[in-house]
């Protein structure tokens, strides 16, 4: 590059929505869990150990030499017919494929549904806390985002009543959320979609977790239960690879073309070729064979975290959840620490974690973090899990 290159070029006026752009704290995080020796349970990555290798490899040789032209073309927004008959088959209600919009992943979801659904200073509604991405995704179209009080079993109803106002829709997670690890319980699911229909308010179901339980599948779907009033947001990223980038939206018909114009304004269509290979590899129940490895791979590593935080954090005010499935556990540290002035001395240490303040929507809980427990093998969880209580104990308090 010239010097000439880094000086500023006058002309360029950049526009309002895109100073509200701002960057993810995990992905900035992810440079430092780069460096040599750190245990990262920072990322919200999948293990690489779960990547189904060998069935992409024999579904790359049978796309090219059956269809390759056709694969390597241009094709349709709304995404390849057979993987949205497959997607539609795999949802647990009745689904036509018609409203099955195969996306960029699940991420451009978000970002489709913002520029269809909201407008400079609509009103949006989101769990306390929230997944980063959302509100990252939410945050060019300069609306009013309002955290709702949550606990547990998931969104506080009496607190979505007090502040619907007019909100074009509420987005949630159901389904081992990201950040927390929670899952919205049968009884709160029901009362909420009950509200929703009652305030006409709209929900934005998020469910990139929902096939990684441990022990028990959680309960149904918002969208299974209030198909008119919900988009349904999935993903292939957590059950085969992240590296396709490929998601799917399940809409109504009243919005559904609108979201297919904003993916023809994004990017015309997701790529032909990786639509084809999951199709392929979607065959025969492959889903059913493969999936139930990675809840016990992943099964093992939670318990791992959890035997590590009990052992090391013995006499420490810290506090954590057992998440049932996904990839998250949820901690509070004790009075007096803030997790983002206490991360530092924890990557000196040899350990990172994501300080849960980015994740909140209004104020922010500085002593809430998150840690990811999928990528580290059981010995990398202890070491981790050991220096970060180390750090805890030397860190000063106030």
């Amino acid at each position: 590059m010239k010097p000439d290159d880094l000086q500023p070029s006058p002309g360029w006026t950049l526009s309002r929505r895109a100073g509200r752009m701002t960057s993810s704290a995990i992905r900035d995080l992810l440079k430092i869990t780069e460096q040599p020796g750190i245990i990262s349970f920072a990322g919200g990555l999948p293990s690489p150990l779960t990547f189904p290798v060998e069935a992409f490899r024999a579904a790359c040789e049978k796309v090219l030499r059956e269809d390759g032209r056709s694969a390597l073309q241009y094709a349709a927004s709304e995404g390849y017919a057979p993987l949205r008959e497959a997607v539609a088959a795999l949802l647990p209600w009745k689904v036509d494929p018609a409203q099955v919009l195969i996306t960029t992943g699940s991420q451009q979801g978000l970002d489709l549904v913002a520029k269809v659904l909201v407008d400079q200073d609509s009103r949006v509604l989101v769990e306390t806390p929230t997944y980063l991405g959302a509100l990252q995704a939410f945050a060019p179209m300069e609306p009013q985002v309002v955290g709702i009080a949550s606990d547990d079993e998931g969104v506080d109803i009496a607190d979505l009543a007090r502040r619907r106002g007019d909100a074009r829709f509420l987005y949630v997670l159901p389904n081992f959320q990201n950040p927390t690890g929670r899952t919205m319980t049968e009884g709160r699911r029901q009362a909420l979609v009950q509200t929703a229909r009652e305030l006409a308010l709209p929900l934005v179901e998020d469910n990139p977790y929902g096939d990684l339980w441990f022990d028990a599948p959680p309960p149904a779907p918002l969208a299974a239960r209030y198909p008119q009033g919900t988009i349904y947001l999935g993903s292939f990223s957590k059950v085969l690879a992240p590296g396709l980038r490929l998601g799917y939206l399940v809409a109504p018909p009243a919005v559904a073309s609108k979201l297919v114009l904003a993916k023809q304004a994004a990017d015309l269509h997701s790529p032909s070729f990786n639509q084809r290979l999951v199709a392929e590899v979607l065959r025969d129940g492959f889903l059913e064979r493969h999936v139930p490895t990675i809840r016990t791979l992943y099964r093992d590593q939670r318990d791992a975290m959890l035997e590590a935080l009990a052992r090391e954090m013995h006499g420490l005010d810290l506090r954590w959840n057992a998440p049932a499935g996904g990839m998250f556990l949820w901690a509070r540290l004790p009075a007096g620490i803030d997790a983002a002035r206490l991360l530092p001395r924890a990557v000196a240490r040899g350990v990172a974690f994501v300080p849960g303040a980015a994740f909140y929507a209004g104020e922010a809980d500085a002593r809430t973090l998150r840690l990811s427990f999928v990528t580290a093998s059981r010995e990398q969880i202890a070491a981790g899990i050991a220096a970060l209580a180390a750090t805890i104990r030397e860190n000063p308090r106030p």
